[in-house]
């Protein structure tokens, strides 16, 4: 028999809300996982990617994930692992370094066996670069083996990754795929084979309403009634609380029956999302996260989701500004992703605090295209020719000289991991010099 935690996008180092005390709770949330592994006793912790929000983690987030490790490292306890799409960077990787300090071990497609399971890794691969995977593996002798992988798998929500495809295609049979990326918890059965999300250990986003926690996996052949050889059990984590209040503003209601709602729930430390809708009077956000900072709120954020509408019709006489910029930027040949971008900056419908996040996930799902990033012909002078971007490494499966596996992506699709309502600067977007195109980065850059 075999038990082991299974976790993963623990997002370690993201400072949600621009706030200091909630980047401190990613990192007590990994901590809770670790602490209940010891309790527990657990043979293994797996980790299923994305332990770090970013590929250049601060010095405070790298030391803390150590002293985590080491206290899992004292009780005996193996942390295995693969990289996911947040914190890849272009040369050797985060768990690689904990791996040469003996705090980790970096799964691929050999078998690391623990108890009676051999367990494999496939860290997160771009969607362009799948079509060179061969899925294959190196031959075990125990009694069961398990895949953990980072990606967005069939049959579950955002899927761009064929889950039979790997069963299949695998040269082991896998009794277990042990997933991360995907936010939501969640289990299924594809060719007789459990597949399991976890999900995040915190609330990335405003959209992960339901309690954070991960898996408890037992490997036995009794661990279950019938024919199943795996148990798959929900272990909560105490987490910081978030208090969602949707308010519908009748003819005539306004700011105090927001307040109204708001003050019916206990806001002492809490996360506060306040969602306003309907045809009542026109509010002032900022008041009323004032207000709910007042009665003990941590952080307090409103979105106005109505919209303003006026039977006035505007006759201008002179060039609409708007048409004028427009038409001025169709002229400078912009490549795809700067478009999009444009489009997201003057979008109406995209609150102030939250274009920086929208931006960087609108530039994350291009990665996978490197031409979305070339310029328009006509905009380039004669005989200018753009260097292609250095092919990123494409990992072991893909590229068998490559080394471990294929380097992620970012794909922004973890279920609302972009946080379009968060308004939270990442450090990616606050070092905007980081060099690669595809926006990687090496760790001799880091250092």
């Amino acid at each position: 028999m075999t038990r082991v935690i299974h976790t993963g996008d623990t997002h370690i180092g993201y400072q949600q809300y621009h706030s200091p005390v909630r980047r401190q709770d990613f990192l007590d949330a990994f901590g809770a996982v670790v602490d209940d592994a010891i309790d527990g006793d657990v043979d293994a912790v797996v980790h299923a990617g994305d332990l770090f929000h970013d590929r250049r983690p601060e010095l405070p987030d790298l030391m803390g994930t150590i002293t985590v490790l080491r206290r899992l490292d004292d009780a005996g306890i193996p942390f295995l692992a693969v990289v996911g799409n947040h914190e890849s960077t272009r040369g050797g990787q985060w768990l690689d370094l904990f791996e040469r300090l003996g705090l980790a071990t970096r799964l691929d497609d050999e078998p690391v066996t623990v108890g009676d399971t051999a367990f494999y890794g496939l860290d997160h691969v771009p969607v362009s670069r799948r079509d060179e995977l061969e899925y294959a593996f190196e031959p075990h002798d125990a009694d069961y083996a398990a895949l953990v992988a980072h990606g967005l798998f069939e049959p579950f929500a955002h899927a761009d990754w064929d889950t039979e495809t790997v069963l299949t295609e695998s040269d082991v049979a896998f009794d277990a795929m042990l997933l991360g990326d995907n936010h939501k918890p969640d289990r299924a059965t594809v060719a007789d084979t459990w597949v399991t999300y976890p999900g995040s250990t915190e609330r990335a986003s405003a959209s992960e309403r339901e309690g954070r926690g991960y898996n408890l996996v037992r490997f036995d052949e009794a661990a279950a009634a019938g024919d199943d050889r795996i148990e798959i059990r929900r272990r909560a984590l105490d987490t910081r609380e978030f208090v969602f209040v949707s308010v519908e503003l009748g003819e005539g209601e306004g700011e105090a029956r927001v307040r109204e709602q708001v003050r019916q729930h206990d806001l002492a430390d809490a996360v506060v999302l306040v969602e306003v809708t309907g045809d009542g009077d026109p509010i002032t956000p900022a008041a009323v996260e004032e207000f709910a900072a007042d009665a003990g709120a941590l952080i307090a954020r409103v979105t106005d989701r109505r919209t303003v509408e006026t039977d006035e019709a505007v006759d201008v006489s002179f060039a609409d500004p708007e048409d004028a910029v427009r038409e001025r930027i169709e002229r400078m040949g912009l490549s795809t992703a700067a478009l999009d971008v444009d489009a997201t900056v003057r979008d109406d419908g995209v609150a102030d605090a939250n274009v920086r996040e929208t931006v960087k996930s609108a530039v994350e799902e291009r990665l996978d295209d490197p031409g979305a990033f070339e310029p328009a012909e006509d905009s380039m002078s004669d005989g200018d020719e753009s260097d292609e971007d250095a092919e990123p490494d494409a990992g072991k499966h893909a590229e068998p000289d490559a080394g471990k596996h294929a380097e992620p992506d970012t794909d922004g699709t973890h279920t609302g991991e972009t946080g379009a309502d968060d308004g939270t600067e990442s450090t990616a977007e606050r070092d905007e010099s980081a060099p690669g195109a595809d926006g990687q980065v090496s760790m001799e850059d880091y250092l």
